[in-house]
Order: C-alpha cells, then sequence, then structure tokens
C-alpha cells in the first residue's frame, strides 16, 4: 500500500478525488473550496488593526484554517516518509534545454540552481522568487481567488467570473512559461 500512495497518481484517479472536494465541501456545510482566503482569515486573526478588510468573523471561516493546517502536515509528513529519493523524473527535452541556461540539479522539486538563499542576490533570482511571489500575491487578490478557488470551485458551480480568471490564469502561465522565464534564465 506505502508503494501506491508513493508513485504518482493517475489523472482519472486524481482529478476525480479533487473533484469530489467541491460536492463534499457543499453538501457538509456549504463552504466554498480555496486556499488564498485563508491568509486574510490568519491577518484578521493576529493583525489587531483598524482595517476594513480585516473587520469580519474570521472564526466562522476556521474550518479553512483547519484545512490548510491539514496541507501543510501532509506536505511535512510526505516530505519525511514517502518522499522518492531518486532524482525528479523531467522529460529529456526539457532536461537539455534547461541544460543551456545552467540548470542541471533535479535533486529536489526546485532546481537549486533557481532556489537558494544566494540567489536572492542575482538579478534573476531576485526576479523569480521575490517580483514572482509579488505578482503571484497580487494576482490573487486582483483576481478575488487563487487557481484552486476560482478553477475547481468557481467552474464547478458555473460562476462566469471564474471561468474568465481560469483562462487568465491560462494563458499568463504559458506567457510565463515560454516567451518570459527563457528570457530571465538567460540573464
Amino acid at each position: 500500500m506505502l508503494e501506491i500512495i508513493k508513485e504518482p497518481w493517475s489523472w482519472y484517479i486524481a482529478g476525480p478525488l479533487i473533484g469530489l472536494t467541491v460536492p463534499t465541501l457543499l453538501i457538509l456545510g456549504n463552504k466554498s473550496f480555496g486556499i488564498s482566503s485563508s491568509l486574510r482569515h490568519v491577518c484578521a486573526a493576529c493583525i489587531p488593526a483598524n482595517v476594513s478588510f480585516f473587520k469580519y468573523d474570521w472564526k466562522k471561516e476556521s474550518w479553512n484554517l483547519l484545512f490548510v493546517l491539514g496541507i501543510l502536515l501532509g506536505g511535512i509528513i510526505t516530505s519525511h516518509f514517502l518522499i522518492n529519493p531518486g532524482e525528479i523524473s523531467v522529460n529529456p527535452k526539457l532536461k537539455a534545454e534547461l541544460a543551456t541556461y545552467g540548470i542541471t540539479d533535479y535533486s529536489n522539486l526546485v532546481p537549486t540552481q533557481l532556489m537558494n538563499f544566494e540567489s536572492l542576490l542575482t538579478l534573476k533570482g531576485f526576479i523569480l522568487i521575490v517580483v514572482g511571489g509579488f505578482l503571484v500575491g497580487f494576482g490573487t487578490r486582483y483576481a478575488g481567488g487563487c487557481t484552486s478557488g476560482h478553477s475547481i470551485m468557481g467552474i464547478s458551480n458555473l460562476q462566469w467570473p471564474s471561468l474568465v480568471a481560469t483562462i487568465c490564469f491560462m494563458a499568463g502561465g504559458f506567457l510565463m512559461a515560454n516567451v518570459i522565464l527563457p528570457i530571465i534564465l538567460s540573464l
């Protein structure tokens, strides 16, 4: 059983399991699935400020904080007990392309040549880590939610804004991966 859990799951197993999260949350408590709102709940609970955005009853959404805590604990358990000790499997064509940018270490999920503390002091690292993080946060706030909230919950509820947001997320991802990222990696 442990070997089955360690292996990547096919789309036809993982997809329906993720998809069943939506009706389960709706049936069990009329709750919406999404991760980005949990940061707002943490700020509302921890920052006693006179900011209208954080003035609401965050305790009603405490289930969401438990959900995020479960994700964190699941990640910790996985990284300690279920990790594959071998090199991360990467398509050979992608490996060849990344090698032209000096990325050859696949011992972690994210190449260490890109994401490490020393990279923060380089232009490339600063753009990828700091500017990229800011843009993800800004985009999540601007779109009114994250990819999981819009793409999984919003589209399944037939919400037009979620479809538009998901299309924009995908278009931005394709643009970043195929046009902008190669420019940044060549710096």
